[in-house]
C-alpha cells in the first residue's frame, strides 16, 4: 500500500472525479469543537471511498471504518473472522469455503449475502472499474484474469453455495491468500448503492462500524456509529475530521483537535522530557519501505553498474540524522525490521564513494560525463523538494559529479500515473498490507506486476518468488524470500532508504487510540474520558 503522507492517489477515473461536487449525506451543521463524546482529528480528506479503487492510506483510513470484508487483520496482524465467522481450507490448499454470519446488514438494513461478495469482487475486476489493485489482491482466484482481460464477466473460481456459504478456488496453494482478503479491494459493497450512479461512493452504504454523516470538501468530514453494525458499537458519538484546517500542531496546542502527527520540525519539542507534550507522545513502528526506484528499462539505469554506483554514493545515515532527525530506521534491504522473514544477515550496498566511482568506470558509459540526462520523479508541487531528497541529490553531485533534476507530479495523481510517467528514477514508498515478505518482494519486483514501477526483471528472482509463494513450510518460504531479497539488493533493483515510524501526540482523555498493522487507527475501539 502506498504511504499516506507521501502519496495520495486515485485510480484511472481520477480525471472524472477531481471536479465532483463534494457532498453531504445530511444538511451541513455547525459542530462544536469541544462537543461531548466527539473525537476531533485533522486530515486532508479521502480521495475516494470506493474500496475497489482506493490504494493509499489516506482513503483507506476512512474506508476501513465504513466498509468491511470476509476477514480483517487482528491484533497480531493475522487474518481473523469479520463478516465470515469461519472458513475451511481444502487439503490441497486451493479451495476456501467461507461461512458468513447471519444477520450482518448494510447500513440501510439489507442483509449481506454470499452473492454480495461475488458481485463486489467481479465489479472490482471489471475493466471499466479501473481498479489498479484487483489484479494484485484478487488475482490468485481462478478466473479473475479472464475478467481483467475482458474475456469473461463472471469469476469462475467463485461459487455461492447458498446465501451464507461462499466457495473460492485459487490457482495454487498460497500462504498469504487470506491476508490479501483484508485489503479494501475485497470488501463487500451494495449492488443497489453502486447502481445508483457513478458517484455512488459519495453516499456509501457500507457494513463497517461507522457511517458517513457529512462531507464538505476541504472543510469537514464526519463519521458516526453505524447502529446496524454486527460487532461492538463504537464508544464515541462522532468523529469529526477538520480538513486542511490550518496548522495541525497549533490546533492541537489550542485543544481544537485531539490527535496530531509529529514531523521532524516538531519532534524536539514533542520529545522533550521536561516539555508539556512528552507524556502525550506515542510512537508506532511501521512495516514500510521508502526507496529510490530505478527505471531499469531506461539508460543509464539499464546498466547494473550505474544502479550500484548511485546506491553506494548515498550516505543514508547522514541524510536520516540531518534531515529526518533520526525519526526513521535506515534500510539495508527491502523487508522492514519486524517483518516475518526479515534477514538480519543481509548485506546491503554500503556508503562507499570509491566503490561507486569504480563502478561507473566499469560501466558501459565509462564516465559520468557520458551519462544521459537523469530526472527523478516525485510527488509534490511548486518546486518544493523535501530536504531529504535534496540531500540525496547533493550526495550524487558531490560524490559522483552526477546532476539529477526533479520532476514533480501532483500528489493526487502521483501513484496512479507513476508507472507511465516515471523518468530515469523515482522516489516511492510502500507500507505492508499484511506482514508477509510476498507483499514487498513479489508485488514490487516480480516481472510484470502492477507495482513494479521500475520494470525490473530477473528470471532467477521470479523463480525464487514463485517457489516461495506456494511453499507450505514457513521456514523454507522465508529462506527463499531471503535469497530473492539478497539478489535484489545486489542487483540494485532499488535504493532502499528507510523504514518509517509514526509519532503521534494524543490528548490524555483519548483512550485506546492505536494504529493497526497498516498504520490505520482502529476508531471503533477509541473512547473518551469525561
Amino acid at each position: 500500500m502506498k504511504k499516506a503522507w507521501q502519496f495520495t492517489l486515485l485510480g484511472a477515473i481520477l480525471c472524472a472525479l477531481v471536479t465532483l461536487p463534494f457532498i453531504i449525506n445530511c444538511p451541513p451543521q455547525e459542530t462544536p469543537i469541544q462537543e461531548k463524546g466527539v473525537l476531533n482529528l485533522w486530515d486532508s480528506g479521502p480521495i475516494t471511498l470506493n474500496p475497489a479503487i482506493s490504494s493509499e492510506m489516506t482513503s483507506h483510513s476512512y474506508i476501513m471504518q465504513i466498509f468491511s470484508g470476509l476477514v480483517r487483520l487482528g491484533d497480531e496482524a493475522k487474518p481473523v473472522p469479520d463478516i465470515a465467522e469461519s472458513w475451511q481450507k481444502s487439503d490441497d490448499g486451493k479451495c476456501y469455503t467461507f461461512y458468513l454470519r447471519k444477520g450482518v446488514k448494510f447500513q440501510d438494513g439489507k442483509e449481506v449475502t454470499a452473492q454480495d461478495f461475488k458481485y463486489s469482487w467481479e465489479l472490482a475486476c471489471h475493466p471499466e472499474t479501473g481498479s489498479q489493485t484487483a489484479a494484485t489482491y484478487l488475482g490468485d482466484i481462478v478466473g479473475v484474469q479472464d475478467i481483467l482481460e475482458g474475456k469473461a464477466t463472471r469469476i469462475s473460481g467463485i461459487e455461492t453455495i447458498d446465501n451464507y456459504i461462499l466457495k473460492v478456488t485459487i490457482d495454487a496453494p498460497k500462504a498469504y491468500f487470506l491476508a490479501k482478503l483484508t485489503y479494501p479491494t475485497a470488501f463487500v459493497v451494495d449492488k443497489t448503492n453502486v447502481e445508483s450512479g457513478k458517484n455512488w461512493w459519495l453516499k456509501p452504504n457500507g457494513t463497517g462500524p461507522f457511517k458517513l454523516r457529512e462531507w464538505q470538501k476541504d472543510q469537514i468530514l464526519m463519521l458516526e456509529p453505524n447502529e446496524l453494525y454486527y460487532g461492538q458499537s463504537p464508544a464515541i458519538k462522532r468523529v469529526v475530521y477538520h480538513l486542511l484546517a490550518g496548522s495541525p500542531m497549533e490546533m492541537y496546542e489550542l485543544g481544537e483537535i485531539d490527535v496530531v502527527d509529529v514531523n521532524e520540525y516538531y519532534i524536539d519539542k514533542a520529545s522533550d522530557e521536561r516539555g508539556p507534550f512528552y507524556e502525550e507522545l506515542a510512537v508506532f513502528p511501521e512495516l514500510s519501505l521508502f526507496y529510490i526506484g530505478f527505471n531499469t528499462q531506461k539508460p543509464p539505469f539499464d546498466d547494473v553498474n550505474i544502479r550500484q554506483a548511485f546506491s553506494h554514493a548515498v550516505n543514508k545515515e547522514r541524510v536520516i540524522k540531518l534531515t529526518l532527525k533520526g525519526m526513521v530506521t535506515k534500510a539495508n534491504g527491502i523487508l522492514p525490521l519486524n517483518m516475518p522473514g526479515y534477514n538480519e544477515d543481509l548485506k546491503g550496498l554500503s556508503y562507499d564513494v570509491a566503490k561507486a566511482k569504480s563502478l561507473i568506470a566499469s560501466s558501459k558509459y565509462g564516465s559520468v560525463a557520458n551519462l544521459p540526462p537523469i530526472t527523478l520523479t516525485t510527488s509534490g508541487w511548486g518546486g518544493n523538494i523535501p530536504e531529504y531528497l535534496g540531500a540525496i541529490i547533493q550526495d550524487w553531485r558531490e560524490n559522483l559529479g552526477a546532476e539529477v533534476s526533479v520532476r514533480q507530479l501532483e500528489p493526487e495523481i502521483f501513484s496512479y500515473f507513476l508507472k507511465e510517467e516515471a523518468d530515469e528514477m523515482f522516489f516511492s514508498g510502500w507500507i505492508a498490507d499484511y506482514p508477509d515478505p510476498q507483499n514487498f518482494l513479489d508485488i514490487l519486483f516480480h516481472t510484470g506486476t502492477e507495482y513494479n514501477t521500475g520494470n525490473y526483471s530477473n528470471p532467477e528472482v521470479d523463480t525464487l518468488l514463485d517457489q516461495a509463494g506456494t511453499e507450505p513450510n514457513e521456514t523454507t518460504r522465508f529462506t527463499l524470500y531471503q535469497q530473492a531479497e539478497q539478489i535484489l539488493v545486489d542487483d540494485a533493483a532499488c535504493l532502499p532508504l528507510w523504514s518509517d515510524r509514526t509519532y503521534l501526540l494524543i490528548k490524555p482523555y483519548v483512550k485506546n487510540y492505536k494504529l493497526d498493522a497498516q498504520g490505520i487507527p482502529t476508531l471503533r475501539e477509541v473512547y473518551l474520558e469525561e
